[in-house]
């Protein structure tokens, strides 16, 4: 009997040191990816204060998304004329639906496909009700701090749009032509629609115009935003989100408060929201999800990089951590987002019908009938009606490669602009700011953000 256990024991042991040498193994080996750059800061040269004073200026036109026929939409496209004189002496605009102007920037070599850069000056959904006394500035002030400028639109998105303009402006001065042709599109309905943005599309359609690829406003530089992560990662992002709006519908007599039944209207809906949030929709790393976490872990330290390295093991623990924050989770499955709630126009009056709104951005792997079978099966009440408008609702976006050359041109940008060894602050922000085809600014900040996107791409910064 003791002969078996000794063996037994040294099995184990076996087992433990082969599986400890196979987790040292796979750790050792996932390493970065070396950077490749041309081993200089690409500097544009352009007036970075002037370009904050641009900005300031931008943000207190007032482009609200819920009123496309107030006079600062065609004010602003006024102001961009006569901030930047050459982007407009040298390229096409024709203004198209939803006041989304369309700039033509003709390159040199007809025989190169053309690319489009694209944002849009129309601000972010309005300010909630009841917060304007929690914000630090107005929220088309345009306040300059030493760090900051302040105002609605400054990350979302009318930053991106003020530095393409800037360093179009710059380069045309500078004598600059570029080889192919480039376009810029500025969006005036984003946010409710994006309407201008399909104008474009039918637009260059109808001109026969192929684009070889496209960028449109994407995610950040993320600095000291990821736990465990020091060092910023710029996320190139190949996929947009989905999204579906389900109104969940529940209908009772009614009655006075005094007499309920066991259930009402209002309770049973509540019972079906909480179903919903304590039963996410399935995810996991997977896809995109997975390519950018795996390009990610090799940054991380040796006791980090063991979990990302042996995921075969490791993969529930991962993901579980990574469903512990908000920001993180939203990569790894369709979120879902109890927005509003409807029920009884009195506090002693039953509900004759109570209703909720849940919002769900929908991963690449779903679909929105995919939502709809979640929700049913989940909330498990025949009583529940589902309703959504089909016309507002999207799916996501396809998944661009990672392996195209427009993904190229743009990694190699962002590292042309942020070079191994570049470590000082002014610069730091300098250099963001410049490396446009990112186009997120590290100076040019919002108080609210939506995660909509899912990024394949992370390209780290050296300090």
């Amino acid at each position: 009997m003791a002969r078996v256990l000794l063996r037994l024991l040294a099995g184990l042991v076996l087992v433990i040191v082969v599986l400890l040498a196979v987790l040292l193994f796979n750790t050792l080996r996932y390493t970065p990816e070396a950077p490749v750059a041309s081993g200089e800061i690409y500097d544009l040269g352009a007036d970075i204060e002037q370009a904050t004073k641009d900005l300031s200026d931008a943000v207190t036109f007032r482009t609200d998304s819920t009123d496309l026929k107030h006079p600062d939409f065609a004010a602003f496209l006024t102001f961009i004329e006569t901030r930047y004189p050459l982007v407009h002496s040298t390229m096409s605009r024709e203004v198209l639906a939803r006041k989304t102007p369309l700039y033509m920037w003709q390159g040199s070599d007809p025989n190169l496909s053309p690319i489009l850069l694209a944002g849009h000056y129309n601000d972010v959904v309005p300010i909630a009700p009841g917060s304007h006394d929690l914000w630090e500035h107005e929220p088309y002030s345009g306040v300059i701090d030493d760090e900051f400028v302040w105002g609605r639109g400054t990350l979302d998105d009318k930053g991106a749009v003020i530095a393409m303009l800037t360093a179009a402006e710059k380069m045309i001065k500078d004598g600059f032509t570029p080889k192919r042709t480039v376009y810029f599109s500025f969006g005036g309905d984003e946010e409710v629609g994006g309407l201008g943005a399909m104008a474009v599309a039918v637009h260059l359609n109808q001109l026969g115009i192929e684009l070889d690829w496209m960028l449109d406003e994407g995610s950040f530089v993320l600095d000291k935003v990821i736990p465990g992560l020091d060092q910023p990662v710029a996320s190139i992002n190949l996929s947009e989100k989905g999204y579906v709006t389900l109104e969940l519908v529940a209908k009772s007599a009614g009655g006075h408060s005094s007499m309920p039944p066991r259930v009402t209207a209002v309770g049973r809906i509540a019972k079906a929201g909480g179903r919903l949030q304590d039963t996410p929709v399935p995810g996991g790393l997977s896809g995109l999800s997975e390519e950018f976490f795996d390009t990610l872990g090799r940054h991380f330290s040796f006791e980090q990089r063991v979990v990302f390295a042996n995921r075969w093991l490791f993969r529930p623990l991962l993901e579980n951590i990574l469903s512990g924050s908000p920001t993180t989770d939203a990569m790894l499955r369709s979120t879902t987002a109890p927005t509003m709630l409807t029920g009884s126009s009195n506090d002693n009056v039953l509900a004759a019908e109570a209703s909720a709104k849940i919002n769900f951005r929908i991963h690449p792997r779903d679909t929105v009938a995919d939502i709809v079978a979640h929700v049913r099966r989940t909330i498990d009440d025949a009583e529940i009606e589902i309703r959504y408008d089909e016309s507002l609702a999207n799916p996501a976006s396809p998944v661009s490669s990672s392996d195209a050359t427009g993904y190229s041109d743009i990694k190699s940008s962002i590292l042309d602009a942020r070079a191994p060894g570049h470590g000082a602050r002014a610069d730091h922000r300098r250099h963001r700011c410049t490396a446009l085809r990112q186009g997120r600014q590290k100076r040019l900040p919002h108080q609210s953000v939506q995660n909509r996107r899912l990024g394949s791409g992370a390209v780290p910064q050296h300090q």
